[in-house]
């Protein structure tokens, strides 16, 4: 048996590597085509072979087109995002910290069922949701505004998922109890005790949450008309409409388009970067539970 074992596992690694590069490969495709078409010329970018660099080294030209491209509404679009996916993550992983330790930590009337239709929240894709949201909306005024865009996002029932599960392994019920035996009330247990405690998981939902609002093409495109309004996901399809209507006399701002894309992404990878050390410790402690 333990032969058998043994000649097994090296096998099992094999393949588990293997499907982990090919699961790299899949991601790192498109990124490396992004990051090699930017660099390209616009007749570089039709007339070259996609997965290799040209004869001329284009990207600071392209990122001076991308940011010059109609006075500079590129910074617009970018500072857009940044708000709207900001205010969206810090308010989802604040909602979605605050429900799931209610879940994990009380128990009231009905709370097995609304857990239940918070689960299957998770299922209905946010697209579906998105028509209803504008009439809704609209009723009320919201429309063309960033709370258009924001209130929506605010909701995470993933997050209360993950949360709930979180804070009922990683908060003891003794701490609980000892905050209440000490006076405090339910809102200083939660605040002072109970949150800190919880800042892996909180920054998990807000990386989440941050990706997602930063990512959303649909919901603002519904939601937003007014250009100045647009995050870069509508702006720069806005753009890239523009080049395919307008036909081959507008190629160029296909490498507005494509470079544009490529700056888009940096804000988010320096967001991993910068909370990785808490999604980390997070990830580490759930594993030792």
């Amino acid at each position: 048996m333990t032969t058998t074992r043994s000649a097994l596992t090296p096998r099992s690694s094999v393949l588990a590597n293997a499907f982990m590069i090919a699961f790299l490969m899949y991601f790192l495709i498109p990124l490396g085509w992004l990051v090699i078409s930017a660099t390209k010329t616009n007749g570089e970018l039709f007339g070259s072979f996609g997965f290799w660099f040209s004869g001329k080294f284009n990207l600071w030209a392209n990122l001076r087109g991308v940011f010059t491209y109609s006075d500079g509404v590129f910074w617009h679009w970018m500072g857009n995002s940044a708000w709207y996916s900001l205010a969206s993550a810090l308010g989802a992983a604040v909602f979605a910290t605050a429900a799931g330790y209610g879940f994990a930590k009380y128990d009231f009337a009905g709370k097995s069922a609304m857990f239940g239709i918070i689960l299957g929240a998770i299922a209905v894709p946010t697209t579906a949701l998105a028509i209803p949201t504008y009439l809704l909306f609209s009723k009320i005024g919201v429309v063309d505004t960033p709370w258009a865009v924001i209130l929506p996002s605010l909701v995470n029932p993933l997050g209360i998922y993950l949360m709930r599960a979180y804070v009922a392994d990683s908060i003891p019920d003794t701490i609980v109890e000892a905050g209440r035996m000490d006076g405090a009330s339910e809102v200083s247990i939660f605040v002072r005790l109970a949150l800190p405690m919880t800042v892996p998981g909180f920054i998990t939902v807000f990386l989440f949450s941050l990706v997602s609002t930063w990512n959303n093409y649909f919901l603002p495109l519904v939601m937003l008309n007014n250009p100045k309004l647009y995050p870069v996901t509508v702006g720069l399809a806005q753009v890239n409409a523009t080049a395919n209507n307008a036909g081959g006399g507008s190629q160029g701002l296909f490498t507005v388009v494509i470079t544009g894309a490529l700056v888009s992404i940096i804000p988010l990878v320096i967001a991993f970067l910068l909370l990785q050390r808490f999604w980390q410790s997070g990830l580490s402690s759930g594993a030792v539970k």
